[in-house]
């Protein structure tokens, strides 16, 4: 997906429709030339509906809609006829768009399924006619209901990619190669910092046609969470991924003092990520011998899960396809676990 084309962040101005008045009328004939009161209800204005769609995987389309607006409720009729309903508003999202108050910032509600619909502007309802009045001492009453106002407000919405595994590492450690490696994405790839701007995602096939998403997000600095780099704007990409593979280059002056810097970057930004099952890869491994590798996983971080058994470590390299099953097949078991 073009880096231009990818928008995960956009607030809009919602208005929903206005509810329309009750009618003020009686019934009048040949036969009946002084009949009661029949003015119908004003029909419900129109709501603003978000609905989840598996298909899109950006919030591009509304990155140049500011304004979302229902249509107003029709008035009531004679004859006790109730006006027509405004028509309702339908904004398609992708699954894993989080909805926020964009006065308080506060979580209103997320998408989490494909087809699910949520109001997120109720239309006003429909002011009642003249027979809804009637009354044993008010046989003929003269006044109708005008409708409800709409629901306005500026709503955020926040998309958090969906994926098994997400990518974390400093820029420059071989994220975007290995996807390209195990998966059809195809990342842009060069020998320079933050190459990467955007999410990637890749569908990585395992053994017996079996499958997961693999999403790369942009590197991770000392500090992202404190807005340095471009880390904090996507650190909440890997909020939804079940594993986290941690990628540490073998060049590294020190492994544990990264992966350290690391996982308290992601502490930062959210405590309970280091809840998430992790693996560690030592990436571009082809730069090293045996013996060499062999030193390195000694100086690899004793890390413990919460349930106190240890990180898997695994040295790999996509240029030469070295470790790649072996990451692919613990991948697969911590996904299962």
């Amino acid at each position: 997906m073009p880096e231009n084309n990818f928008i995960d962040y956009v607030k809009i101005h919602c208005k929903s429709g206005a509810g329309g008045a009750g009618f003020v009328h009686f019934h009048r004939s040949k036969h009946n030339p002084k009949g009661g009161p029949d003015g119908g209800d004003g029909g419900r204005g129109g709501h603003i509906i978000l609905r989840g769609n598996r298909q899109l995987w950006t919030l591009l389309h509304l990155k140049y809609r500011k304004h979302v607006l229902g249509t107003n409720g029709e008035k009531g009729g004679s004859n006790n006829c109730t006006g027509a309903d405004g028509k309702d508003e339908i904004i398609e999202v992708p699954i894993g768009t989080v909805v926020r108050n964009g006065e308080t910032d506060k979580i209103l509600f997320e998408i989490e399924r494909d087809g699910q619909e949520v109001i997120i502007a109720h239309g006003g309802r429909g002011g009642k006619g003249n027979s809804f009045f009637k009354t044993a001492t008010n046989q003929a009453p003269q006044s109708a209901q005008p409708g409800e106002p709409g629901e306005e407000g500026w709503k955020i919405l926040e998309l958090k990619l969906m994926a098994d595994v997400g990518l974390v590492g400093f820029p420059n450690a071989g994220k975007s190669t290995l996807l390209s490696v195990v998966s059809a994405a195809r990342p842009e790839i060069a020998d320079y910092p933050f190459t990467t701007l955007v999410p990637q995602l890749g569908m990585v096939y395992y053994r017996d046609n079996r499958s997961f998403i693999m999403a790369d997000i942009p590197g991770i600095i000392e500090g992202a969470h404190l807005g340095k780099g471009i880390g904090l704007r996507f650190l909440r990409h890997i909020e939804r991924n079940s594993v986290l593979l941690f990628m540490i280059p073998a060049d590294s002056a020190d492994l544990r003092k990264d992966y350290n810097i690391l996982l308290n970057e992601l502490k930062e930004h959210n405590p309970e990520l280091l809840l998430k099952r992790r693996v560690l890869a030592v990436s571009k491994c082809d730069m090293l011998d045996e013996e060499l590798i062999k030193e390195l996983k000694k100086t690899a971080p004793k890390d413990k899960h919460s349930d106190k058994t240890p990180v898997q470590v695994v040295m790999i390299s996509s240029v030469t396809g070295y470790g790649i099953e072996k990451l692919k097949d613990i991948l697969w078991e911590e996904l299962n676990r």
